[in-house]
């Protein structure tokens, strides 16, 4: 047989071997049934000859996109060298070079006082350094978090997500104008919810004792890549300063340019106690680091550590990719880019009623499907002077998002899922998009939505899997994944 007529074969058998094999725990690989064997910036082939366009760059973790020159550059720099590729915490001149230019992007004032710590190589990993370190500053040990927030999977940082099941830390609303928690969004919304995070602190009856630390992420992600207004972050500083709480800011996802500015909370001008940092920062390879107020340096030797704290590879990639989106304005490219593709995913939300939101900031975009045959939600009444309105939200259509995620694959366009109920279609595509590129995105994307859109209901609300960090399972669901699976076979 010919290599064209095999490779659609291959494709299905290491797929199969792959179900047979790994942990009903896989998400990713149940809505995406490709086998990538070459990438190279947007771009992805599959081992049957399909090419796609990614966005969803390692879960935000590819800023540079796939194998930049300048990340394999430094990759086979130290390959080259001779280095030691496993020196736990030891000082190397690749880990020195990492800190410097680590250190010369972070927010103003931060780096001359600040502190460094290499921890396990995920970034759940850097939020259990985080939340351990706040308590061992502070000597107490409750933490304050919010509602749809995602911290990572290990279990501290499982207890301040938006999914937890036993409970050990308080929950605090998040703003946001489409759900709002207080039925009003806007300037109000937020005052609301920095109000209740005020009263739960301040009111000795509210059962919540004074916490170790405050946690927050600049854009919820995985909650449905939802900005907090800059005032209402300014708000969170102000009132952790005032009680003596530090500010941890998970930029795991937000950092490194992807919501237009260096950091996500640049876009506030604040500058938070402790920064938990992972995804771009190791230019596509394991590594995490939390970054602290020199003061909060409290670890006794050994107090935390971790195996793979010296990633060596990892360090000169992040290094070349700090270095390459700073020299090059990648932030500001991402804030002009990003702002102008939601202008046109919103022009395209008033030709589709399946679209409800259209929402993100820099190159972290969001698209909540909604079921456009059930009724608006109702809201909070709203005073004049705030403005009317005359309903809500609709429900959201997690299946219909599923049926776009397909349709966008069919198309050769790669995005994830995430939100409350795994109904936003996010992009996260490189830094490095370019116009044409970005262009061919919404329109892959647009023609998605439409075809899904003139489908009978019957044809999406099928109860199909979800991506990204939902949860899985059911008969309909390993159905329609073996119908995908040989749709991209067949292609």
């Amino acid at each position: 047989m010919r290599e064209a007529e095999l490779a659609p074969l291959a494709h299905e058998g290491i797929l199969r071997r792959q179900s047979a094999r790994e942990s009903a725990a896989r998400t990713y690989a149940r809505a995406l049934p490709i086998v990538p064997v070459r990438a190279r910036g947007l771009t992805i082939e599959g081992a049957d000859g399909s090419r796609y366009l990614d966005c969803l760059s390692g879960a935000g973790t590819l800023a540079l996109g796939h194998n930049h020159p300048v990340v394999l550059e430094a990759i086979r720099k130290v390959l080259d060298s001779g280095a030691p590729l496993h020196v736990l915490d030891l000082a190397t001149p690749v880990k020195d070079t990492f800190t410097t230019e680590l250190f010369r992007t972070l927010p103003p004032g931060f780096a001359d006082h600040a502190r460094v710590q290499f921890c396990g190589p995920a970034g759940t990993d850097a939020v259990e350094a985080a939340l351990k370190l706040a308590r061992a500053a502070t000597g107490r040990t409750g933490v304050v978090a919010f509602s749809g927030a995602y911290h990572g999977m290990t279990a501290g940082a499982l207890e301040a997500s938006g999914g937890a099941s036993d409970v050990r830390v308080a929950r605090l609303p998040y703003p946001q104008d489409y759900r709002c928690p207080f039925g009003v969004g806007g300037g109000r919304g937020a005052e609301l919810a920095a109000r209740w995070t005020e009263s739960l602190l301040d009111d000795p009856k509210s059962g919540v004792p004074g916490p170790a630390g405050m946690i927050l992420e600049p854009v919820q992600g995985e909650g449905g890549v939802i900005p907090a207004p800059d005032d209402w972050m300014r708000r969170m500083r102000d009132i952790t300063s005032a009680r003596s709480i530090p500010l941890i800011a998970d930029e795991i996802q937000t950092g490194v340019g992807r919501t237009g500015a260096f950091w996500a909370v640049e876009h506030s001008g604040i500058t938070p106690d402790v920064m938990v940092l992972s995804k771009a920062i190791g230019g596509s390879l394991p590594l995490a680091v939390v970054v602290y107020r020199d003061d909060l340096d409290v670890w006794e030797p050994g107090a935390h550590a971790g195996t793979f704290r010296g990633n060596q590879l990892a360090m000169a990639a992040g290094a070349a990719t700090l270095a390459y989106v700073r020299e090059n304005r990648l932030a500001e490219r991402a804030a002009l880019l990003g702002a102008r593709m939601l202008a046109q995913l919103r022009g395209l939300a008033a030709d589709f009623p399946c679209i409800g939101d259209v929402r993100g900031r820099g190159l972290m975009i969001g698209v909540e499907l909604v079921d456009p045959e059930q009724p608006p939600e109702p809201v909070a009444e709203v005073d004049a002077q705030a403005g009317s309105t005359v309903g809500g939200p609709r429900p959201a259509a997690p299946d219909l998002a599923v049926a776009v995620q397909r349709e966008c694959l069919r198309r050769g366009l790669i995005v994830e899922l995430g939100g409350r109920h795994s109904s936003v279609v996010r992009l996260l595509p490189p830094l490095t998009i370019t116009d044409e590129q970005a262009n061919a995105v919404l329109d892959r994307l647009s023609d998605a939505v439409a075809s899904v859109a003139a489908a009978p209901t019957d044809l999406w609300a099928r109860g199909v899997e979800h991506g990204g960090h939902a949860e899985y399972g059911g008969s309909a669901g390993r159905a329609e994944r073996a119908e995908w699976a040989g749709q991209a076979a067949a292609r």
